[in-house]
């Protein structure tokens, strides 16, 4: 039986993809900050299911309740990192480019190398994390989120890139980047092309089973992000 972790498990597409594991043959270990959502979960799939509670806001505890995971399982197959907030925060509120910070840059970081640094030395293993569309470019509206998520891209692309040094070539690093998902991350109501969260979570399935470097979700957004790529800074701040 394979071993994941999802951090980020209590709702959307941490719990969907969890299910799925699950039904793949997995043995997931979730966390989250609501626990009661996390047992839950266990309740649907009792003997499959590791209940972590944890705030990756708190690095000392990602740190944790990472090593207790591993303690448990031995060995780790795959890394999924869902955790995230963001703010429609156009006044720059500092309580919300704080919190943003401390979740998606210093907490995700922390993850990312522990998991790195896991699959190095097992020489084989799967980090997977859900950036999104907004890591292309910035955005007036929410500042914060749109530069953590472009942290993150930077930041699994560097992963990437290091895996040069793994002999095996067992480890792989995928960057998730979804547009606008059904969930409470989608930031505002009425979104430009909202994908169900059914849909998103099958093609970010598929994108982990294929192992690729850069998922968008849905596969249309790579049209977008193909426009956002080129499109000079002037435009932007005329359209967007």
């Amino acid at each position: 039986m394979k071993n994941a972790i999802v951090f980020g498990a209590t709702s959307g597409i941490g719990k969907s993809l969890t299910e799925i594991l699950v039904n793949d043959g997995y043995q997931v270990a979730i966390t989250g900050r609501r626990l009661a959502l996390l047992v839950a979960l266990k309740n649907k799939f009792p003997n499959q299911i590791l209940v972590k509670q944890n705030d990756i806001q708190d690095v000392r505890d990602v740190e944790k309740i990472f090593h207790e995971i591993v303690a448990e399982f031995e060995t780790i197959d795959l890394v999924i990192q869902s955790s995230g907030v963001g703010f429609i925060n156009p006044k720059l509120e500092w309580n919300h480019e704080e919190q943003s910070i401390n979740t998606n840059v210093l907490g995700v970081t922390k993850l990312y190398t522990l998991a790195y640094i896991l699959f190095k030395n097992q020489q084989f293993g799967h980090l997977v994390g859900i950036s999104s569309i907004a890591s292309l470019r910035g955005n007036r509206a929410a500042p914060v989120y749109f530069a953590t998520k472009a942290y993150q891209k930077a930041y699994l692309e560097s992963l990437y890139i290091k895996t040069k040094s793994i002999k095996s070539k067992k480890v792989f690093i995928t960057d998730i980047r979804p547009g606008f998902v059904d969930t409470a991350m989608a930031l505002s109501d009425g979104v430009f092309w909202l994908v169900p969260l059914e849909k998103a979570v099958k093609q970010i399935h598929t994108a982990i089973k294929k192992k690729k470097r850069v998922a968008y979700i849905s596969k249309r957004w790579r049209l977008i992000a193909w426009v956002l790529k080129i499109a000079p800074a002037w435009l932007l701040k005329k359209a967007l």
